[in-house]
């Protein structure tokens, strides 16, 4: 808890809106689209138009029940589908096809980042209580996740008029509420991030936020320490992670300040100025009786069959937590290099693939960092990389049998990278090779010592941190040819004693 707001306790729950990867809408046969011409991927049942009715699509269907087993939460067997009425100029029907007292999923899980308090969800923990321990990772809870269709869309200023684009109308989306156990900015901008990447890593969303593809509305409310739970706001579709941090904070500062004077929040839905970092009221919040949800007549009760429960538990992707996990555990990655990698789903796919075809775990990690990602460019769930997994491993490969040195591996990288040239082929065409040649390694390294007598006297003073400063000469006079190993034992012996170097003493 910041100490800036004294005894006052954030309390904060996120309603996450994450549109499917499917090739058509939630109940027609339409393309979602982003970017197209207004009104162009729309039909008589994305438009509300009389005697148009839904079908629903049974790949929406099985990528939100994969989500909601990636957040280990409970599968109804049976979920109706619900009217949700509320009149807006981008809704053509005058309502939303959602779900609501029967959802298709309830009580799941997602580990976040804790910033280190006490109270625990226990038994006894009294509502809105935020689970947690002394710092590290902890658990909060996940509602309910639910399907719907997403609204169209209100576009101002195309030649001077607004419009209303359908384009995004019945759009499949899933709904994932979150408990109330977050208590800072800092860990709602965190619980995003891995609900993101889980969702990304599953293949159910491709997380573009700037497309809207991956929504949040953060309700926030404050209380002294300990207290029943305050009056919240809707904080409505903020589109980024830092965002997400700023709107909060600043609605947290707002509440706190108007509590102190003495004034009452209202429950209200608020939007966010980025520019001027504050919220804006947008209209006093509806409750739940004001939608009048009511079963749609016109979708039967979603039925799961237990064997297709089954096999998509078998079929369930490794989430990128376990992946961090067993990259740290099995491969010894450290958890920032992990966090990395674990970042976007092919990113990861790139590591695992040169991994099992044999290259060092660690090695790979680091060159994948280093170079591989600098020229990477993601893409939704898609990603270009300027080398594949079988390059990658061949180049690894050449470094550790000691054909290549590290700066050579460098220069062989940039020569391939997007190509399908293999590294040891390129490296026999131009005859790049590690010298490894004692003699002629010797020749260099004397005349290296000769012309830095200060520093050979230093390093033979006890100085021995020079070594690193002899090897880069060496190095240098090389253009990076000599093998590191050779160099490093040579130096040693040379520099150990005048005698070695045909220095005094010499017979």
């Amino acid at each position: 808890m910041s100490a800036t707001l004294g005894d006052w306790e954030p309390v904060i729950g996120l309603e996450v809106h994450a549109q499917l990867v499917t090739r058509t809408k939630a109940f027609c046969g339409c393309t979602p689209s982003f970017g197209d011409p207004p009104n162009t991927h729309t039909c008589p049942v994305c438009l509300g138009l009389p005697g148009a009715l839904p079908v629903l699509n049974a790949e929406a269907v099985r990528l939100a029940v994969l989500a909601a087993l990636a957040l280990d939460c409970e599968i109804a067997a049976e979920s109706v589908f619900a009217r949700k009425n509320y009149f807006y100029p981008d809704l053509p029907k005058g309502y939303q096809i959602s779900q609501y007292d029967l959802p298709l999923a309830v009580g799941g899980k997602l580990a976040i980042r804790s910033e280190g308090r006490s109270e625990g969800r226990s038994e006894g923990t009294s509502e809105g209580e935020a689970p947690g321990d002394a710092g590290g990772m902890r658990e909060v809870g996940i509602t309910r996740v639910h399907m719907e269709e997403d609204a169209g869309k209100n576009l101002h200023g195309v030649g001077g008029e607004s419009i209303v684009d359908l384009n995004r109308a019945g759009t499949p989306l899933i709904e994932i509420v979150g408990e109330p156990d977050l208590r800072s900015a800092a860990e709602a901008a965190d619980y995003l991030k891995r609900l993101r990447e889980l969702l990304m890593f599953v293949g159910v969303c491709d997380g573009n936020m700037e497309q809207g593809s991956f929504r949040c509305d953060a309700n926030v409310s404050v209380r002294r320490r300990g207290a029943p739970l305050g009056t919240r706001t809707e904080l409505k579709n903020i589109n980024s992670f830092r965002f997400v941090g700023d709107a909060i904070d600043g609605e947290i500062r707002r509440q706190v300040a108007m509590l102190e004077r003495g004034e009452r929040v209202r429950l209200q839905t608020r939007g966010y100025n980025a520019d001027k970092r504050e919220s804006y009221p947008l209209r006093d919040k509806e409750n739940e009786a004001g939608y009048r949800y009511f079963p749609e007549p016109d979708l039967p009760p979603l039925s799961i069959d237990p064997g297709f429960l089954a096999a998509l538990r078998v079929d369930l992707p490794e989430t990128p937590a376990k992946k961090r996990a067993r990259w740290t555990e099995a491969l010894g990655l450290g958890a920032g290099a992990a966090s990395v990698l674990a970042s976007h789903p092919r990113i990861a796919e790139l590591f695992d693939r040169t991994v099992a075809l044999g290259a060092d775990a660690v090695k790979a990690a680091n060159f994948v960092q280093a170079e591989v990602l600098r020229d990477a460019r993601t893409s939704g769930l898609e990603a270009t990389f300027p080398v594949t997994a079988e390059q990658l491993h061949e180049l690894l490969a050449l470094m550790d049998e000691g054909a290549i040195s590290g700066k050579q591996a460098k220069e062989v990288f940039a020569a391939i990278s997007g190509t399908d040239r293999m590294p040891r082929a390129l490296v026999a065409e131009r005859g790049m090779a590690v010298m490894s040649d004692e003699g002629a390694i010797e020749g260099v390294i004397h005349a290296v010592i000769a012309d830095n007598a200060k520093q050979t006297e230093a390093y033979r003073a006890g100085k021995t941190a020079l070594l690193g400063y002899f090897v880069g000469q060496v190095m240098k006079r090389t253009g990076g040819s000599a093998s590191p190993a050779v160099v490093n034992a040579l130096l040693a012996r040379h520099l150990s004693t005048p005698e070695a170097t045909g220095g005094e003493g010499e017979t």
